[in-house]
C-alpha cells in the first residue's frame, strides 16, 4: 500500500490552485449539461426524428456503455500524458461533437454523435479530479473536489434549458450554442490550464522511463493489488446502484404514490434534489478538510457518517404516506449522500499508487456506469413484476448502509498499513 506524502495537512495548495477548479468548474458545468440535456427534449426531437422509445432510450444507453467501458483507459492517458492537455482535448472533441449533433437528419446519425461523445467525455473526470489533486495536496483537496463537482451538479439541473430551447426555438439550436461555447472555451483553456510545476518538467518519455513506468497493464496490476482499492470498487459500484435507482424512480413515484402530474413530480423529482446536492459537495469539502487537520482519516469517515444519515433519510422518504416527509427525507439524503462525491478522489489518493490516480478513478467510473446501469434494468423487472416503488428505496437504503460498513474497513485496513509503515 503506498502512503502518499502529499497527504500530509500541512502541504499548502500550489499556485494557480484555486484559478484551475474555477477553469474546471465551467468545464464540470458543460460536461454535464451537454450529456443530458438531449433528455429534455424528447417530444422534439422524436417528432422531427421518428423513432420509437426503445431507440430514444438507445440513445442514453450508448452513451452509457461507450463512457463507462472507456474510463479505465481514458483516466490512463490522463496519468501518462499531460492531465491538463487531455482535458482541453476532451472539451475540444466533445463540444465539436455536441455542435455536430444539430446537423444529424436520422436516428443512425444521432446514435453514432452519441457514441462519440461517450468516447469524449470519459477522458475528462478522471483527468479533471486528478489535476484538481496535484494541485490541492493538503488541507484544500476535498473543499476543491467539491468545488468542482458543484458545476456538475449545476450542470445537471440545468439540463432543463435544453428542452426549453427546443420547445421555444429548434431541437438543435441548443446543441448549436452550446457546442460552440464549449470550442470556444477549450480555445481560452489552452492558454489558461496548465499542469502543476513538476509533471511539465517531464516529458511522456521521462515518465514512462524504467524508474517511473506508466503502463496500462502495470496500472491495473498494481492498483488490483490493492486491498482497499478492490474494496472502494465495490464500494463505488454498490453505491451507484442507489444513486441511478433513486434518479431513476424517484419521479415515478412521486407520481404514483402522491398522485401528482408528470410535470410536478419531475419538479420534487428534481428541484428538491439538486440544490442540496449542490450544497453537500460543497458542505461536504469544508467539513472533510476540517476534519483532517485533527484525524488523518477524516475523508473515510465522512462520507460513511454522510451515508449513515442518508440511508435512513431514503428509506423513511421512500415509506412514508405524507410527502412534506418524503421530500425531507429525499433532501437529507441529497445532502449527505454527496458526502462521497467530494471525497472519492482524495480517498483514491490515499490508497493507491500516485502514478495511476486518474487510471484508478477511470477503472470507479466504469464499474459505476455498469453497475449502475444493471441497476436501473434491474428496478425495472421488479417494476414490471408489480413491486411496489417504496420497496426500491428500501432496498437503497439498507444498500447505503452497507457502503458505509465497506468505508469503515477501507479505513481500518488503511491504519494497520499506517502503523506498520511508520
Amino acid at each position: 500500500m503506498i502512503i502518499n506524502n502529499d497527504l500530509k495537512q500541512h502541504i499548502k495548495p500550489l499556485r494557480g490552485a484555486w484559478l484551475t477548479v474555477l477553469l474546471l468548474f465551467v468545464v464540470g458545468f458543460l460536461n454535464y449539461l451537454d450529456r443530458i440535456m438531449l433528455t429534455t427534449m424528447r417530444g422534439s426531437i422524436v417528432e422531427a426524428i421518428p423513432m420509437t422509445d426503445a431507440q430514444f432510450g438507445l440513445l442514453t444507453s450508448v452513451f452509457l456503455w461507450v463512457y463507462g467501458l472507456l474510463s479505465p483507459y481514458a483516466g490512463y492517458l490522463a496519468d501518462r500524458f499531460s492531465r491538463s492537455r487531455v482535458i482541453i482535448v476532451s472539451l475540444f472533441i466533445w463540444s465539436a461533437v455536441t455542435w455536430l449533433t444539430a446537423h444529424a437528419q436520422n436516428f443512425e446519425q444521432l446514435l453514432a454523435t452519441r457514441a462519440l461523445m461517450g468516447i469524449s467525455e470519459a477522458c475528462y473526470i478522471p483527468a479533471a479530479l486528478a489535476l484538481i489533486s496535484d494541485y490541492h495536496r493538503g488541507n484544500t483537496r476535498s473543499l476543491a473536489t467539491g468545488v468542482h463537482n458543484g458545476g456538475i451538479m449545476i450542470g445537471q439541473s440545468m439540463g432543463f434549458l435544453g428542452g426549453w430551447i427546443a420547445e421555444n426555438h429548434h431541437w438543435s439550436d441548443a446543441f448549436t450554442v452550446f457546442g460552440a461555447f464549449g470550442i470556444l472555451y477549450a480555445v481560452v483553456m489552452f492558454f489558461t490550464l496548465k499542469d502543476t510545476p513538476d509533471r511539465r518538467s517531464t516529458t511522456p518519455d521521462d515518465r514512462g522511463s524504467a524508474a517511473q513506468k506508466i503502463s496500462f497493464l502495470d496500472g491495473i496490476n498494481v492498483l488490483f493489488k490493492g486491498r482497499n482499492f478492490i474494496l472502494l470498487v465495490i464500494f463505488w459500484g454498490l453505491l451507484g446502484v442507489v444513486g441511478w435507482m433513486i434518479v431513476g424512480w424517484l419521479p415515478t413515484y412521486y407520481k404514483e404514490h402522491f398522485n401528482l402530474s408528470q410535470t410536478m413530480a419531475g419538479v420534487y423529482a428534481t428541484w428538491y434534489v439538486y440544490p442540496f446536492s449542490f450544497v453537500g459537495v460543497i458542505l461536504g469539502g469544508i467539513l472533510a478538510d476540517r476534519w483532517h487537520r485533527k484525524n488523518n482519516y477524516a475523508r473515510i469517515l465522512l462520507p460513511a457518517v454522510g451515508l449513515l444519515i442518508a440511508a435512513p433519510a431514503a428509506f423513511i422518504a421512500g415509506s412514508t404516506s405524507i410527502m412534506a416527509l418524503a421530500i425531507g427525507g429525499f433532501m437529507v439524503y441529497a445532502l449527505t449522500r454527496t458526502f462521497t462525491d467530494t471525497n472519492l478522489m482524495p480517498i483514491l489518493c490515499m490508497v493507491s499508487d500516485e502514478k495511476y490516480r486518474a487510471t484508478g478513478y477511470g477503472i470507479l467510473n466504469m464499474f459505476a456506469c455498469i453497475v449502475g446501469g444493471l441497476g436501473i434494468y434491474a428496478g425495472g423487472i421488479l417494476r414490471d413484476a408489480s413491486v411496489n416503488t417504496q420497496v426500491l428505496f428500501k432496498i437503497a437504503g439498507i444498500t447505503m448502509i452497507l457502503c458505509a460498513l465497506l468505508l469503515f474497513m477501507i479505513k481500518g485496513f488503511y491504519a494497520r498499513t499506517r502503523s506498520s509503515s511508520n
